[in-house]
């Protein structure tokens, strides 16, 4: 019985200390646990080195579809992350060489809008299969190109119209009647206007490298040389009579041309500066150039300054050829102004909510 008691009182004393045992054993792994939580937090977040980071370039595959038909023309493979839109219609125009780049549309929709040139694939990709629908622009031709047949044909044509050839007027009347100075101002106007819309395509404007469908070349020039016919035969025609207000109309209308002209030309080499082209381009402010103080009032003063130009024209010739084409560009100008107008607003929204978009407190 005695040592029954005894086992039993030892057994108690080894279960005593096995708890304490155990019980200072939780202490140490707490306090443990405290001071490696504490370096943690004192040590801030953890860093990846750059040499644990594995990035693997993925590849794309675009799937080409004809936009009308849906069907499949050929799929572009091994397409970066970093490629283009343009890369794109490179590969494309390497398969089938009769669709240039610039003739190519692709779409990520059938009736969407056309992807540009410099959209990354990356942008637009929502898995490793891209499918692009692909529609025919037609013949292309740059803007530049644009520019220059839309401007040079007017400059020859009025020439033609002002030399009284033959073949458009009668001899015998042109020979008869004196032409009147205006005659001979409104073709030095007229050919000053065209040679400074050259002279600023070539070196003042910042062309876009893109290209037009060739069916909008020929509508602009239809229009511009069209109408500078239809201006060009009733001014230098033998009947053409001068003003009704004679050399005060004239002068008048003369200088406020002249006016329009440097304004016009003094704005678009602004707009060119490095400045204010571009993603990074702030609105141009007004400085010592007094033609440049119309951006106090509108956001598209090169316009003003056009529409003023062609007023002026058509207030020193009288002539209604002249009031008809000023009207259509008035019309197309605060089409243009508008939509820029928009733009400036989201951009510069500080500085444009007192601005009109062309005509000062109307438009």
């Amino acid at each position: 019985m005695f040592k029954r008691q005894k086992s039993l009182a030892s057994e108690r004393k080894r279960g005593l200390f096995s708890q304490g045992a155990t019980r200072s054993l939780w202490k140490n792994d707490m306090r443990n646990f405290q001071y490696l939580s504490q370096f943690v937090l004192s040590a801030g977040p953890l860093k990846l080195f750059p040499g644990v980071r594995h990035s693997k370039t993925t590849h794309f595959e675009i799937e080409i579809l004809d936009a009308q038909t849906r069907k499949q023309i050929c799929i572009v493979d091994k397409v970066t992350q970093t490629s283009t839109i343009h890369d794109v219609k490179q590969k494309f125009h390497k398969a089938y060489p009769k669709w240039y780049p610039s003739r190519v549309g692709l779409q990520l929709e059938c009736g969407g809008p056309f992807l540009k040139d410099y959209i990354t694939i990356q942008s637009v990709a929502a898995s490793s299969i891209i499918t692009l629908y692909f529609t025919d622009l037609g013949q292309q031709v740059s803007w530049i190109t644009v520019f220059l047949a839309e401007f040079t044909g007017p400059l020859l044509i009025y020439l033609l119209f002002y030399l009284r050839i033959p073949c458009i007027y009668d001899v015998k009347e042109s020979s008869r009647r004196l032409r009147h100075p205006v005659v001979h101002l409104a073709c030095f106007f007229h050919c000053m206007h065209y040679i400074r819309y050259l002279l600023e395509t070539l070196f003042v404007h910042k062309v876009s490298a893109g290209h037009t469908s060739l069916k909008n070349l020929l509508k602009g020039c239809a229009f511009y040389w069209g109408f500078t016919s239809w201006i060009a035969y009733y001014i230098n025609h033998p009947w053409y009579t001068p003003p009704a207000f004679g050399n005060r109309q004239v002068t008048v209308s003369a200088i406020s041309f002249l006016i329009c002209e440097a304004g016009n030309h003094f704005i678009n080499v602004m707009l060119s500066h490095p400045y204010h082209t571009g993603n990074n381009a702030c609105f141009p402010s007004p400085n010592y150039n007094p033609f440049s103080w119309m951006f106090f009032l509108v956001s598209c003063p090169n316009y003003t300054y056009e529409i003023g130009s062609w007023i002026s024209f058509t207030v020193m010739t009288q002539t209604l050829p002249v009031g008809i084409f000023t009207l259509l560009m008035s019309i197309q100008m605060s089409l243009w102004a508008r939509k820029k107008h928009k733009i400036y607003l989201k951009k510069f929204n500080s500085y444009m909510h007192r601005k009109s978009a062309m005509i000062p407190f109307i438009l």
